[in-house]
């Protein structure tokens, strides 16, 4: 682990987007000291390209079906139209149950939805969507998707709503099918077959020309249990892997919430992840791995190992846009870079508050691991968290790009 991260193998532009934006974020350490260090790395990565042989081998970076996925809330940001053409998918969140069916829209869905495909009209490939459920907004999934009437009054609403706005798909967030997750959530046994049933009743009711996605947990007990894989990926278009929250508000000990390797004390990662929808065969294709533009921070953590994998207390979450203005706001705070997880964080001695997060150079290792991999993409929650100007989908879309250049001029 070190104090500041490598930035050797990324393109030159992706290189002074990622020092700009890292040195934005922690003014507050002695950039003095490093800015000789950092102006040298620039100048060296204009000769060597900054790219890594085992980075530029994938053939998905030349491929045009990359996925950029935002998860979208519809507050307080809007999306413009640079960004509409940084992304291939928007899914607006959330709608929940009422009934048997979707909640009928509010006047916030209606405009949200109505605004977001307008954005077609000047990027006719983007694809919009909606999720059902969330953290917390699936309370009635289990009884209502337990029985063939409640499932095809589901498939029948998502249908209408969908040609009511010209939508293009929905994305199915249940916490979780067949294991705990909210608090007093009913879930069984059967969650798993009648999720797979759930599936199959919207793709005979939506056909071929609509898109089904779903948001899977990013850790191993979900990924081993609540689905059944082999039945439901041929009837999908993609998994968007929720690899982040690995530690959450309910962990004791500090980790990193969205590491892109395992470590020897954190096994949970987009890696392990990936690795294990690999060895069931699940195409690489139709995997999504997930981002965070958020923060978790612990209080409470003792000053060893700089924070890290250390007793705590959940404290709150702080937008990746919003850190700057906390960490200065609470000074004290130190930057480090995990080598081995490449993953971020963030300590403060004094206050004893641990932070773990994505930041430009995370981001860009889990693009650039994506596209490596064959993968169908990135996705990210959620979108009002990032910054306008320089921002991390501006780090997507730039990698996306150098990879891209990078394979059509082999």
């Amino acid at each position: 682990m070190s104090d500041f991260p490598n930035v050797w193998d990324v393109s030159l532009d992706t290189c002074v987007l990622i020092l700009t934006s890292t040195l934005n974020l922690y003014l507050m350490k002695c950039i003095s000291a490093l800015y000789g260090k950092l102006l040298m790395a620039v100048m060296v990565a204009s000769v060597f390209a900054c790219n890594t042989p085992s980075e530029t081998t994938g053939s998905a970076a030349s491929k045009k079906d990359f996925a950029v996925i935002a998860y979208y809330t519809g507050r307080p940001a809007t999306i413009d139209a640079q960004s509409a053409g940084q992304l291939t998918h928007i899914i607006y969140s959330f709608f929940h149950l009422d009934g048997n069916t979707l909640n009928k829209a509010t006047p916030k869905d209606s405009a949200s939805l109505t605004y977001l495909v307008s954005l077609k009209q000047t990027h006719p490939d983007l694809k919009i969507m909606f999720s059902l459920g969330g953290w917390g907004g699936c309370e009635f999934c289990s009884n209502v998707f337990a029985t063939a009437q409640g499932r095809a009054d589901f498939a029948k609403s998502v249908k209408a709503l969908s040609e009511k706005y010209n939508l293009d798909g929905i994305d199915l967030d249940w916490e979780y099918p067949t294991i705990s997750g909210f608090p007093n959530h009913r879930f069984a046994p059967e969650d798993k077959q009648n999720f797979t049933s759930l599936v199959q009743e919207l793709r005979k009711t939506l056909g071929d020309d609509y898109i089904i996605t779903f948001a899977a947990g990013g850790f191993n007990k979900y990924m081993e249990q609540s689905v059944e894989w082999d039945k439901i990926m041929p009837l999908l278009d993609y998994v968007n892997l929720m690899s982040y929250d690995l530690v959450n508000g309910n962990s004791t000990v500090t980790g990193h919430h969205t590491p892109l390797y395992s470590t020897a004390s954190q096994v949970e990662s987009i890696d392990n992840a990936v690795q294990f929808l690999d060895s069931i065969h699940v195409p690489s294709q139709k995997i999504v791995v997930g981002s965070a533009f958020y923060a978790r921070v612990w209080e409470a953590v003792p000053d060893q190992q700089n924070g890290l994998y250390q007793t705590g207390k959940f404290k709150e979450a702080v937008n990746y846009n919003a850190l700057n203005s906390y960490f200065t706001a609470n000074s004290g705070f130190t930057y480090y870079w995990d080598s081995t997880a490449q993953a971020p964080y963030s300590y403060n001695i004094e206050k004893q508050l641990f932070a773990t997060y994505d930041d430009s150079l995370s981001i860009a290792r889990k693009t650039a691991y994506a596209l490596k991999q064959n993968l169908g993409g990135i996705m990210f929650w959620e979108f009002s968290g990032d910054n306008l100007d320089e921002g991390l989908l501006d780090v997507i879309d730039r990698v996306k790009k150098d990879k891209a250049a990078t394979t059509q001029s082999r």
